[in-house]
């Protein structure tokens, strides 16, 4: 709530009168509090005449951010200054931390900066955690663990905690939707791609072939009542890379909500989330990435849902005069080729997160039939054959009812 001095000087620098306020309306009603400053010396007083009514003013903007609703209430002459505060409408404030290996983006609208920094710092200490449970960068992760125990014993359930088990049941449940499009068994075709990334030479065909036997998702099992993971080769790896980031955002707007935030933005990398509008708005408006620099971009606006969007405009690497993505097909185990975005909106985070993947290996008809398909799901995939060729948009009925208006 603003303070009583701060709302009496900037009401007296407006020439308010500063002791003497001729009534323009009824005074205030119950429900507002009442502060006074006597003899307009700043002091606050428990004591006010309301009989006069009061004066409707907006204080200056807290950094273009709020206005502020104070009603100035008219005591007798010479008694000091009145008035009243209603409810003020939230604060918004964006906040970044590195996670995942890529900037993590928090807006959100909370009462005050204490509140805030409160929400901001237990949700990125939640995604923090997650991926020092998911990440296969480090060999303390649980992730690793897991895996590297299954080669001394393949096929044997392993005990996982509660994130690590739900985020791979999440996987499996997609995996099985789309026929293996998206697959979380994909790590050993993952290995030789980022080496191949980095010389820029394509696998070796051995090593390749080889690591292709390790993946199939139908090779991960699992147990809900033990939470237990089986994998039934040695050698498996996950690589939970196209989930984990959806997966994390959604845990991170529990704990925004568990902190009374109710307004918020998510974004990390092409994933981004969001819970209620934000104050005055019917939705949080996201632009869509285009497929190539130049082209058009779409907007959308979402509420309670997330947009998941992948594709080559950053990540690719040219071998032989090929052009490859980032993303890899699991069945192929090389990075796709030829110009492709693919944009899923669904809910929660981590379906959004991993279709996207799955539209993305699909072609445009099988990708937009089967999020057809999907509760609330939208898709938009944009295809660039080379050359000076247009890119060819394709997107399911559902998704016309998000966008925005450009």
């Amino acid at each position: 709530m603003r303070s009583a001095c701060v709302g009496a000087v900037y009401l007296m620098a407006l020439g308010a009168g500063g002791r003497d306020v001729q009534a323009l309306t009824p005074g205030p009603s119950p429900s507002e509090t009442v502060h006074c400053v006597d003899g307009g010396r700043g002091e606050p007083s428990t004591e006010a005449k309301t009989e006069s009514g009061f004066l409707p003013t907006l204080s200056p903007r807290s950094r273009g951010e709020r206005f502020a609703r104070e009603r100035v209430v008219a005591k007798q002459p010479g008694e000091g200054l009145c008035f009243t505060t209603a409810e003020l409408p939230p604060l918004r404030f964006t906040f970044t931390s590195t996670h995942m290996g890529t900037e993590w983006r928090i807006t959100l609208f909370a009462a005050d900066k204490a509140a805030a920094e409160k929400a901001k710092t237990a949700a990125f200490d939640r995604v923090a955690a997650l991926d020092r449970t998911m990440t296969d960068y480090d060999p303390k992760s649980e992730l690793v663990r897991l895996c590297v125990a299954n080669d001394t014993a393949p096929g044997k359930p392993i005990a996982v905690g509660d994130d690590l088990f739900r985020v791979l049941a999440h996987a499996q449940e997609v995996s099985a939707e789309c026929d293996g499009a998206f697959d979380i068994t994909v790590g050993p075709l993952v290995k030789l791609w980022r080496a191949a990334r980095k010389s820029k030479q394509l696998p070796d065909a051995k090593e390749l072939a080889a690591a292709k036997e390790l993946v199939d998702y139908k090779l991960l099992t699992l147990d809900a009542k033990a939470k237990t993971v089986a994998l039934k080769k040695a050698g498996m790896r996950l690589d939970l890379g196209g989930i984990g980031k959806g997966f994390a955002a959604d845990e991170a707007m529990a704990v925004l909500k568990a902190s009374g935030v109710t307004s918020a933005l998510i974004a990390a990398s092409g994933d981004i989330t969001v819970s209620d509008a934000p104050p005055d708005k019917d939705a949080w408006v996201v632009e869509i990435a285009p497929i190539g620099k130049g082209e058009p971009a779409r907007y959308v606006k979402l509420k309670n849902a997330s947009v998941s969007t992948s594709g080559d405009l950053f990540q690719f690497v040219e071998i032989g005069n090929v052009r490859y993505s980032h993303v890899l097909d699991p069945k192929t185990g090389l990075g796709l080729t030829g110009r492709r975005s693919a944009t899923v909106i669904a809910s929660p985070g981590w379906r959004a997160d991993a279709m996207t993947k799955a539209a993305s290996v699909l072609s445009p008809e099988q990708a937009v039939k089967w999020i057809e398909k999907q509760t609330d799901a939208a898709a938009y995939i944009v295809v660039k054959a080379a050359g000076d060729a247009k890119p060819v948009a394709t997107e399911s009925e559902r998704f016309k009812q998000f966008v925005a208006e450009e």
